[in-house]
Parts: structure tokens; C-alpha cells; sequence
């Protein structure tokens, strides 16, 4: 049984990145607009936090390109084929995102950020602080293949090659 939901984004990514990129994301600064018809005081006290959790919608990418099953992460045969849920990408079902970007301050309705990778035009459906307290708790556990395929994710922008 499916369990449609309707929602509308509630925000919009302002500049920084113009295209996808698998790495170089970092140190791009970006807007994170909220809609004119909410209040203002829908952010009061975001500006005390240092981090968000954004979620949002992997726009430019196509049901065309879903991929369900197992597949190679970046279809590097040297990785072993993981399920489509361990993939974080545009190849999901709902295209859904979360990232945590580095809150700079806010000025109106403008959340200006860096660290979002996420494109410029990109629709943000969910929004708020990040609280150390609901993160994960326990060990983190992980196979090698994510370190080693996102060494390089982080790396300032400026200096992908195009």
C-alpha cells in the first residue's frame, strides 16, 4: 500500500553551486530563501545555532534515472554493489536529501549557508537546527567504501576541475 503525501517546499537554495557535482562541495556559500508568506518570526532564534538539517529535493534529476537494486556506488566496479537505500543520490525513489550546512546568519527570510550541496534553484521542503543531542548515539559503523568514495566531497569548490 503507498501513503502519498502532498507537500510544497517551503524555502528555495539562492546561488552557490549551479550544477551537481559528486565532490568539491565545499566552502560555497548559498541562500537558503524562505517563501514571502511565512512570518518572519518562523526563524526567531535559528541564528543561535551553528547548523542545520535541511531536506530537501534532488530537482534536476529524473524518475527516467531511479534505479532500484543493487548497483556499484558511482558505478565503480572496485565497489561492491550496495541496494538503492544505501545510495545517497538522485537514482531514490523520492529524490529526498539531508544535508547539514553550517549556518552563517540570518537576515530576513535569507539563511545564508555554506557547506549545502545542493544546487541553486533547489527546493527545500523541511528545515531547522541541528541539536548534537538527537544525533546519532552509540558507535557509528560503516563499510570503507564511503570514506574512500567521498574523500574528496568536501574539498573547497574552487578547486574542481570542469
Amino acid at each position: 500500500m503507498h501513503d502519498p503525501i502532498t507537500i510544497e517546499a517551503i524555502a528555495h537554495v539562492v546561488g552557490g553551486h549551479e550544477k551537481p557535482a559528486d565532490d568539491y562541495q565545499g566552502g560555497v556559500e548559498s541562500i537558503i530563501r524562505l517563501r514571502p508568506e511565512f512570518p518572519l518570526d518562523t526563524l526567531q532564534g535559528l541564528d543561535e545555532f551553528s547548523h542545520l538539517v535541511v531536506t530537501w529535493h534532488f530537482h534536476l534529476g529524473s524518475d527516467a534515472d531511479l534505479h532500484l537494486g543493487a548497483r556499484s556506488p558511482r558505478n565503480d566496479p572496485t565497489w561492491e554493489p550496495t541496494g538503492t537505500f544505501v545510495h545517497r543520490n538522485h537514482r531514490r525513489p523520492n529524490r529526498m536529501a539531508t544535508s547539514f550546512p553550517r549556518l552563517l546568519k540570518v537576515d530576513g527570510r535569507d539563511l545564508h549557508v555554506t557547506d549545502l550541496d545542493a544546487v541553486s534553484g533547489t527546493p527545500i521542503y523541511d528545515l531547522g537546527p541541528y541539536f548534537e543531542q538527537m544525533g546519532p548515539r552509540g558507535p557509528l559503523a560503516a563499510p570503507a567504501w564511503p570514506a574512500a568514495m567521498l574523500e574528496n566531497y568536501w574539498d573547497p569548490a574552487a578547486k574542481r576541475r570542469e
